[in-house]
């Protein structure tokens, strides 16, 4: 049956005037859920778009001012805030656009001075223009390598959620020591080329947490949360040894709860414990060799660093939300902040220390992972923002669009379109500063990351902005310097030696994943959403599918393979009344779609072993056939979603609920759902027998 269309939202005449004036900062009046469709976008979603921009909308007189001075701007400045140049292009169209004669000036982030902008190395440069009528300009000039180079070999890899995956060592929730055993296990033991995590960005602090780890605190610094606190060197040298050995009984006790009692996992009675050890551990003095690396670190991360610790030791004292803070401590930059710092200075030593232990931990982790003979490593995620309340939101408070939250508009799957609470970045702020700070959030997490998966990709080109008070229908779209975004992301990872995945699922609109590939950056392809849309709609042929992607068969975000081959991803929807239409009719679809994919593996003799060959296959033999079909296609990578090897039924997460089910709470489980160790996977032979399948063909 056709799609139905989306529910529009209440529209209002756009004069002619807001519309260029929306256009010439970015902002977009309409938007296309389908290619023969077109939706206009509100007055009112414009005029707010525009406000959070710092630009008077709000009347005719005030939007023809604005547009006055707008025009005038553009035609009267010599080069935009930020230029960039690939190395493989020619000149950049800003710079082939100004007046012949023009004088330029480069200073080099390497700290050279040069004449003119040809052949200069990789880096963000400070570029100064003067033009024959005497007019100046200064702007950024980003130098970027044409595209990154694609990963050396194609490999397999393991996608978890690191606190889903316990020990027998870990206290209640998976940690770093985990990861660096599961990749330790994974590249030596299985061949696996990588093992891609969840964002490990710091959370908000505070009980409850939000438990989703695509709404934190802080993108730039980690969450010492995931700590292994025994794997700290200090830990040897505890003076209270009873006192640690409390704190161990009772993380044991927090651990058997998940693994044999059905407990969910808690994030919060884990860190209570953490936090207890590691203020323990932050009376040990560091050696003189680890008193170094800590300044080196310190002075390294600087002021950001710095902000983050502050930030932490305020919502120890004011509460977790700093817009309810007092006045004077809403503003990092400010006297009362300066002050407040200076006597809480014993507690911003004890979180720039956190930070520091979680760095080193996670550096270890794709240390090991290396050594162990994986050809990317670790796989980092990067959430596509902050939380309102937390760190970055405070610290950075410039760069963020007041009164506006990222979203998503209506669709086909979801007629009142989708508020994610996240505030946007302004795209005016970033290319004034030389996107500053998504240089300085790329760079922190590239050095630990073998790879780094970026959510909502599409977010580097537009992002759809709603207004705080208004439903997620009344946003509209507005676009970043997609170029500009990409030339940064390009730098940092090939500083890094790093592959770059972009999570493109769902609606892209033309050109973007052009473009990505076209420097490098992987997408990402999911088996069930692979067909033929631009022609019946059938499964794509396995020889049809994109090269440069990471193939899988699920996300955290969708059913588990077994979940989707029984069936019972349906079953689920229907208990919490998600389902959109009866029961019957959302199990026939879902019946139809898998049979019709089961066809497909059967027709290529990809179904065997496991009752496969004779009648109906087993949910078993369904896995292994998905996974050779993956290792069928050109794919590049090719992952396994943990919990599939031991044919978890549950998923991680479930859009569209909240308190109805455990999201980001559950533990790896088998089929039985009985939790399973990092030590059981390791001796699963189902696992095993799936690895086997996979590693056949990974080579190829």
């Amino acid at each position: 049956m056709p799609a139905a269309r989306p529910a529009e939202p209440p529209t209002e005449d756009l004069s002619e005037d807001l519309t260029r004036l929306a256009a010439l900062h970015g902002v977009a009046t309409s938007y296309s859920p389908s290619p023969d469709h077109t939706v206009e976008a509100s007055a009112t979603a414009v005029a707010l778009a525009l406000a959070a921009l710092g630009v008077d909308a709000s009347t005719p007189e005030a939007v023809r001012a604005a547009l006055a001075a707008r025009e005038s701007v553009l035609r009267e400045r010599l080069l935009p805030p930020t230029v960039v140049a690939w190395s493989d292009g020619g000149t950049p169209a800003a710079l082939a656009a100004l007046p012949e004669g023009t004088l330029l000036r480069v200073d080099t982030e390497q700290g050279e001075t040069r004449d003119g902008a040809g052949r200069l190395p990789a880096g963000v440069h400070r570029l100064a223009a003067t033009a024959p009528d005497g007019r100046t300009a200064r702007a950024h000039l980003i130098v970027a390598p044409a595209r990154l180079p694609v990963p050396a070999t194609r490999s397999y890899g393991l996608l978890v959620q690191l606190y889903s995956l316990l020990s027998r060592r870990s206290w209640g929730m998976g940690d770093l020591g985990d990861l660096g055993e599961l990749a330790a296990w994974a590249g030596r033991a299985l061949g696996a080329g990588f093992v891609q995590v969840n964002p490990l960005h710091a959370a908000v602090p505070g009980a409850p947490t939000d438990p989703s780890p695509y709404r934190p605190s802080s993108r730039r610094f980690p969450d010492p949360v995931h700590l292994r606190i025994e794997d700290v060197p200090e830990f040897a040298y505890l003076t209270n040894g009873e006192r640690a050995r409390a704190l161990q009984e009772r993380a044991g006790r927090l651990r058997e709860a998940v693994l044999e009692k059905g407990a969910l996992i808690d994030r919060d009675a884990v860190w209570e414990l953490k936090r207890e050890a590691l203020e323990l551990l932050g009376e040990v003095p560091l050696g003189p060799g680890r008193r170094a690396a800590y300044c080196d670190y310190l002075a390294e991360q600087g002021t950001a660093l710095e902000d983050h610790a502050t930030w932490c030791a305020l919502a120890e004292v004011h509460g977790s939300d700093w817009h309810r803070w007092p006045e004077g401590l809403r503003d990092p930059r400010s006297a009362e902040t300066d002050r407040a710092r200076t006597e809480l200075m014993d507690r911003v030593d004890f979180h720039t220390r956190l930070t520091w232990l979680t760095d080193t931990q996670l550096t270890a982790a794709q240390r090991t992972a290396r050594e162990a003979g994986m050809p990317v490593g670790i796989v980092h995620d990067l959430a596509v923002g902050v939380h309102p309340r937390g760190a970055d939101s405070w610290a950075q408070q410039e760069y963020f669009a007041a009164g506006m939250s990222v979203g998503a508009p209506p669709d086909a799957f979801n007629a009142r379109g989708q508020d994610w609470g996240l505030p946007p970045w302004r795209p005016d702020r970033l290319a004034e500063s030389g996107y500053a700070p998504f240089r300085s959030l790329l760079r922190g997490l590239f050095r630990y990351a073998g790879a780094l998966r970026i959510d909502h990709v599409m977010g580097l080109f537009r992002l759809w902005w709603v207004p705080e008070g208004h439903p997620p229908t009344e946003g509209t779209y507005v676009r970043y310097d997609a170029e500009a975004m990409l030339a940064v992301l390009v730098l940092e990872a090939a500083r890094a030696g790093a592959v770059v995945i972009g999570e493109d699922l769902g609606t892209v609109e033309p050109g973007v994943r052009e473009a990505l590939r076209e420097r490098g950056v992987l997408g990402t392809s999911v088996l069930w959403f692979e067909r033929d849309w631009a022609g019946d709609g059938r499964p794509l042929p396995p020889e049809r599918w994109r090269a440069d992607c990471l193939a899988t068969a699920t996300t955290h975000d969708l059913p588990s393979t077994a979940a989707r081959l029984t069936g019972e991803h349906v079953e689920l929807r229907d208990r919490l009344g998600l389902l959109t239409h009866p029961l019957e009719e959302e199990r026939a679809e879902a019946s139809a779609d898998t049979a019709e994919w089961l066809d497909v593996l059967a027709r290529l003799g990809l179904l065997h072993g496991t009752g496969g060959d004779t009648g109906t296959p087993s949910e078993e033999a369904g896995i292994q056939a998905v996974h050779r079909f993956l290792l069928r296609t050109p794919a590049r990578l090719a992952g396994i979603w943990l919990p599939d090897a031991v044919g978890d039924r549950r998923p991680q997460n479930l859009p569209g609920t909240w308190d109805q089910y455990p999201n980001w709470r559950l533990p790896v489980a088998d089929a039985e759902g009985r939790p399973v160790t990092l030590e059981d996977l390791a001796a699963s032979a189902r696992l095993h027998a799936l690895i086997d399948v996979v590693r056949d063909r990974a080579g190829d």
